[in-house]
């Protein structure tokens, strides 16, 4: 079938991408769903730091390469081994599939699945191969899901089905924004009643681990950014106090739990300084390869202090979506005030450029409901 999506064409571009035009939004060849894959009307999608990364060079994958980790959608079609999800079921698309039978994945969402993260290395399916072509040109995923599109085929292991009455633009946070942020406080910083949290770095990732802090009972909440729109944010969804991070620092600042989200190594280095002794640092940001942190082993050692690297928030998507769904319905986890704006899929590249900038959390590209858009076979 034919689709419209968003193509990497060329990493590193000179910003701003509105005038360099990394990305070309265009038609392309999309292949049927495969045994274990499902076709995917993608109805909302996140753009995310990661997605910068990738466009910007920091992330080096392969190109020309469909852009969109972070989505939620309508199943229009599934393959023949697909039992457990019909056609019609809303879901989210998860950006690492787990297959399940790995060391890895028996590690409770310590450890990233090994399959998955080959597969997403070579921008292909867990399955293996490319769905994806303009003519001849084979195009690859982006983290097995490519969501920047209005269709998507992804294996059954990248999907996580939601009640209808989770919105499309909730649900699709839920995969990445809140997996990773909420994740990096709920599973792998373990907060606990009591503590007190800091999260450095406000972007979406950093937001929904202020949201999770937040839901959790007896917590004191600390933002730490370098823009003031937001710190003015963070103090609008009930942290308790916000600073620049060389405030937070002058200012003695220390917590149990620190979650750094900006993937900067002058980040992790405050994230650590803010590490009360006995504390812990989860670093979920993703710096450049060659990014490196200065920190004192003494202070670790003499402090207590532990760090935690965390790729998705130690999440497991089949279970931990699930229960943040259930978080935003009893209202404990205001999901949709991660939404900074809503664009089109034409604006992707000046998209790129406000999160480039520190000016947006989470933008959501929203597509046309099925009665106007269907697709040309």
């Amino acid at each position: 079938m034919r689709i419209r999506g968003a193509v990497l064409e060329e990493a590193g571009r000179p910003a701003p991408y509105a005038g360099s035009a990394p990305i070309v939004v265009r038609d392309l060849e999309l292949d049927p769903p495969g045994p274990t894959e499902l076709l995917v009307r993608i109805e909302a999608a996140g753009v995310c730091h990661s997605d910068l990364s990738v466009v910007d060079g920091s992330r080096p994958r392969a190109v020309p390469l469909l852009l969109g980790h972070e989505a939620a959608g309508i199943v229009e079609a599934v393959g023949a081994d697909v039992a457990d999800i019909a056609p019609g079921a809303r879901v989210v698309l998860t950006f690492l599939p787990r297959c399940g039978e790995c060391e890895a994945c028996a590690t409770d969402g310590r450890a990233p699945c090994i399959p998955g993260g080959a597969a997403n290395g070579e921008g292909r399916l867990l399955a293996g191969g490319s769905r994806l072509h303009d003519g001849a040109r084979r195009i690859d995923h982006h983290l097995g899901v490519s969501a920047f599109a209005d269709h998507a085929v992804v294996d059954r292991r990248s999907v996580v089905p939601v009640d209808a009455d989770i919105p499309a633009e909730v649900a699709a946070l839920l995969g990445c924004a809140v997996l990773t942020g909420g994740g990096a406080v709920v599973n792998a910083g373990r907060l606990r009643p009591g503590e007190r949290l800091a999260v450095v770095g406000l972007g979406g990732v950093g937001m929904a681990a202020v949201l999770a802090g937040l839901a959790t009972d007896d917590v004191e909440v600390v933002g730490v950014d370098a823009q003031p729109a937001k710190l003015e944010a963070v103090r609008s969804l009930g942290a308790h106090a916000a600073y620049a991070p060389a405030e937070a620092v002058a200012a003695g600042i220390q917590a149990d739990l620190v979650v750094e989200a900006v993937g900067r190594a002058v980040a992790f280095e405050t994230a650590v300084a803010l590490t009360a002794p006995g504390g812990r640092t989860v670093t979920v940001g993703l710096p450049a390869p060659d990014d490196r942190a200065s920190i004192s082993p003494l202070a670790l050692v003499a402090g207590g202090r532990s760090i935690v690297g965390s790729y998705m928030g130690d999440s497991v998507p089949a279970r931990d979506i699930p229960r943040f769904a259930a978080m935003w319905r009893a209202g404990r986890l205001p999901v949709e005030r991660l939404v900074s704006g809503r664009i089109a899929l034409d604006d992707v590249n000046l998209a790129m450029d406000s999160l480039r900038t520190g000016g947006a959390m989470r933008q959501i590209i929203r597509f046309a409901p099925a009665s106007a858009a269907a697709p040309t076979p």
